[in-house]
């Protein structure tokens, strides 16, 4: 019970702090438009941030932190915190020093990086300076926000999560805050906005060291390239860095067979996917990076049987948060989108096209979900081959099955494919898992899954009589229909004595000095 606690409070901590990120990243977006628009700065602005962005998902998320965690933890537990802080800056030394290394070579070789991802700028000379100008500036971003993702991985392994969670937001906020401070002083607003990316990303590291400094850790370089350790790390992050390249691929398959659609189709599938990842990032994301230390905490003392109940109530708890979440972005689909989209160019055709394709990536949102669980589930075992494998067929899975669904649906064919294939994906990775630590899906948990089904089909009732209730209405179905759907799910899920209603209760009651009787 008290790791069950600990992961549901870093999860909530992790959510408050995904929250108010996202809804600073929106008013980033929205600030961008409004100072930049769509012309050639923010085209500019847009190509020259997206290859630092690139190198963070593939090296910072994408395997540094599910790499460095269990080995950090397994010296944790199984050594001293001296011995595993010694590691952490031996490894931060080398990541360090190959970071200084790419951003120089970054900045040297960022007119072939610009033609590389953006050939056709090459034809307009201003446009592609002041891209390679850009890129230049925030390049040096990778080398931020990759020891960025090193801090926190440590930080989440020695269980702090607050710092770790909210500095996500640090970048929005320097990213809004030039681009204000550029129009009160006159001063260019594109370059005020990549300034404010690095000072966004010294920020975020910044927030994370004092923490860092009080457990013992320092700055100053630790070389030891024969640390047994270190090895360890750099063969294990081999198959996580292909990992993050093979789901960048599957996007970048999807985006090469939306080409072959109607005009308009990628712009569909990009919009609905943005709003599917909302909910995925707040409750998957952190219950993901809440889970991960203390899977692996289990997995270096071989209790198994914890490993299997942590990892089952991560499941159980992340189907509880998403399940009316689906069924609320399905019920409100068009409302959603027409609210935050449907003005200008995005017409209500748009939205019609735009809400096929989001009802089919929703359809897969739990599978999407469970998916971040059980990768770390691998990862806390060291086992980083297993979910590239897996990834890789499905990747193949997803190229034949997209054709052949996208002659019949279009657009919305190529949504259902991933759906399908993030469904494919999370019945081999169970089974494969099954097979190495036994079964972690008891008698209880499909009791707990029948019951927020339950709850979730009877909030769905509910949202689906109120939207027939306002037919037009798309302000009174989305500002009252959403904490309705929440209100209701809460009473239902009450009333079925879910375990999550009662955990939440229970961490609720302890932070405000209630004992729970």
């Amino acid at each position: 019970m008290s790791s069950k606690k600990e992961v549901a409070r870093a999860a909530g901590i992790y959510t408050a702090g995904t929250l108010l990120s996202r809804l600073l990243g929106f008013g980033r977006e929205v600030a961008i438009a409004y100072f930049l628009g769509t012309g050639m700065a923010a085209d500019a602005f847009f190509v020259a941030f997206r290859l630092p962005n690139l190198w963070r998902r593939l090296f910072a998320e994408g395997s540094m932190v599910v790499v460095f965690v269990p080995i950090f933890t397994e010296y944790l537990t199984t050594k001293s915190r001296r011995e595993a802080i010694h590691l952490a800056r031996i490894v931060w030394t080398m990541l360090g020093a190959i970071l200084l290394g790419l951003s120089i070579l970054g900045i040297f070789l960022a007119p072939w990086l610009v033609k590389l991802i953006a050939p056709g700028f090459a034809r307009v000379p201003e446009k592609f300076s002041l891209t390679v100008t850009l890129t230049r500036i925030m390049f040096p971003y990778v080398f931020l926000i990759c020891l960025t993702a090193l801090a926190i991985a440590m930080l989440n392994a020695l269980r702090y999560f607050t710092a770790p969670a909210f500095s996500y937001s640090f970048l929005n906020v320097s990213m809004i805050a030039s681009l204000l401070l550029a129009h009160k002083l006159g001063w260019p607003g594109v370059y005020c906005l990549a300034g404010g990316v690095m000072i966004g990303g010294i920020l975020q590291l910044g927030l994370q060291l004092p923490f860092l400094f009080k457990e013992g850790f320092t700055l100053r370089p630790l070389w030891n390239l024969h640390h047994p350790a270190l090895k360890r790390i750099l063969i294990l992050m081999g198959p996580a860095v292909i990992g993050a390249a093979v789901y960048q691929l599957s996007i970048f398959i999807n985006t090469i067979l939306a080409s072959f659609l109607p005009e308009g189709s990628v712009s569909y599938l990009y919009y609905a996917d943005r709003l599917v990842q909302f909910p995925l990032a707040l409750f998957a994301f952190s219950l993901g990076t809440a889970s991960l230390p203390t899977l692996s905490e289990q997995a270096v003392k071989k209790d198994y049987q914890e490993f299997k109940h942590t990892l089952a109530f991560g499941l159980q708890t992340v189907f509880f948060l998403i399940f009316p979440a689906t069924l609320g972005l399905i019920i409100f689909k068009e409302s959603i989108i027409a609210l935050l989209l449907q003005r200008g160019a995005f017409s209500s055709a748009s939205t019609q096209a735009t809400a096929q394709a989001l009802y089919c990536y929703a359809l897969g949102l739990v599978f999407f979900s469970a998916l971040r669980l059980l990768n770390n589930a691998f990862y806390a075992l060291q086992d980083t081959a297993t979910p590239v494998k897996v990834s890789a067929f499905c990747l193949v899975f997803n190229l034949f099955l997209g054709i052949l669904l996208m002659i019949p649906f279009k657009h919305a064919g190529l949504a259902l494919t991933t759906s399908i294939v993030g469904c494919l994906n999370v019945m081999f990775l169970t089974y494969l898992l099954q097979k190495r630590i036994g079964r972690f899906f008891s008698s209880v948990f499909w009791q707990e899954i029948g019951k927020t089904t339950l709850a979730g089909l009877g909030m769905g009732l509910c949202l689906w009589l109120f939207k027939h209730h306002y037919p037009t209405n798309i302000f009174r179905q989305v500002f009252l229909g959403i904490p309705l759907g929440g209100f209701t799910f809460f009473i239902f899920a009450s009333m079925l004595k879910c375990s999550e209603i009662i955990t939440i209760k229970r961490l609720v009651g302890e932070k405000l000095g209630i004992k729970s009787g």
